[in-house]
């Protein structure tokens, strides 16, 4: 999301001893009696033992740095990717420094590095401390960003819905991150099947940015994650529709096959104007979506029944026809991966969806292959 994508530096809590102490049970089970050197007994109290486990070199060290020394190596880190060593860092100084002038940026920048090693719970606890989604500025504004963020990637949709349409009403913080809260409540409401109230979320944010052609007012990243969602949506009524030729009249059936090629082509208008935004991660996404449609709908056809009231000769050629039908969407397919790995290739992204992408492209050319072999026979 906006800021569920987007990383930002600034918890693994740090322990660098660990004192395990067991008390002791006097007059009971931690007493032993012995001979007294006058013949008579004495109690002798016998403590468990107390371990201790001394923390790594690195905890050692950073044992004895203060809250500005931890913050810088933390940032440190953070810029060279080291983001276990920057979390251990800023949660040292967060943990064991609370009254520090730095201990917002300290726990910030904590919360940031968990998010970079995904321990989204352990980063929800950092930012929630700091998170202020009615009337904050600044870090606490930013904190309340990040757990929605963390609530998302841990499937709290909900909760997280509850907080974005918070930051999503202020009008006493900046346009884009306003826009940007909308967008990503529409995406939590995608994700809790409140598809009319997501599309009406996406679309109210989406058309700001289109009305104005101000991309200062909201990042170009976040549009082109509001048109993919708001494809997302008609992907998903595409694929609600059902075809079912056993159970349907031909005129049904014709009517089925209707709706679902305009839900088809409502979806890919969403996603080809991600793509033409030109964000990377956006514009694979939608590629590889487009692609799957078209996957999706010959898988649709091919599995079909025959319809029930054709006779022999209809049948021959409703085949032929469905044959016709289905090689153009196998080439259609094709088509889009090969254009959406092109286009990955040339601006070096590497996603899921890339990955997919080429699988899927694999599948469909086995298939365009066993269709020629077939016809070839």
């Amino acid at each position: 999301m906006s800021r569920m994508a987007r990383k930002r530096i600034r918890r693994a809590p740090l322990a660098p001893w660990i004192w395990l102490c067991l008390s002791s049970l006097l007059g009971q089970a931690g007493c032993a009696h012995v001979p007294s050197s006058s013949g008579g007994s004495s109690r002798v109290m016998v403590f468990p033992p107390v371990v201790i486990t001394a923390g790594d070199a690195q905890d050692r060290e950073l044992a004895q740095l203060n809250p500005s020394e931890l913050l810088a190596k933390g940032r440190a880190a953070y810029a060279a990717q080291d983001f276990t060593t920057a979390a251990k860092c800023f949660s040292r100084g967060a943990d064991f420094y609370p009254d520090s002038p730095l201990h917002g940026a300290l726990s910030y920048n904590a919360g940031l590095a968990l998010l970079q090693q995904h321990e989204w719970a352990q980063a929800l606890e950092r930012f929630k401390v700091l998170a202020e989604p009615k009337a904050g500025q600044g870090d606490a504004l930013d904190a309340a960003f990040q757990e929605a963020a963390c609530l998302y990637f841990l499937d709290d949709y909900a909760e997280a819905a509850d907080l974005l349409t918070l930051l999503g009403g202020r009008h006493d913080i900046p346009e884009s991150e306003r826009l940007s809260a909308q967008v990503d409540l529409g995406v939590c409401q995608v994700e809790l099947d409140q598809y009319s109230d997501a599309e009406h979320t996406l679309r109210e944010a989406v058309r700001s940015y289109q009305r104005e052609q101000l991309s200062e007012r909201m990042p170009e990243e976040v549009v082109a994650k509001g048109e993919f969602f708001l494809g997302e949506i008609y992907r998903i009524y595409f694929s609600a529709v059902k075809l079912d030729p056993a159970s349907r009249s031909l005129e049904e059936l014709g009517a089925d096959l209707e709706q679902k090629a305009e839900e088809l082509l409502s979806a890919q208008g969403h996603y080809l104007r991600s793509i033409r935004i030109g964000t990377p991660h956006w514009a694979t996404a939608s590629g590889y979506r487009i692609g799957s449609l078209y996957e999706e709908l010959y898988h649709a056809m091919i599995e079909a029944p025959i319809p029930k009231d054709l006779d022999a000769e209809q049948t021959d050629l409703y085949r032929e026809e469905l044959k016709k039908r289905i090689r153009v969407l196998v080439t259609k397919a094709i088509n889009i991966y090969d254009q959406t790995l092109a286009a990955a290739s040339r601006i070096g992204e590497d996603n899921p969806f890339v990955t997919q992408t080429h699988e899927s492209l694999e599948r469909m050319k086995t298939l365009l292959l066993n269709e020629n072999v077939a016809g070839a026979k």
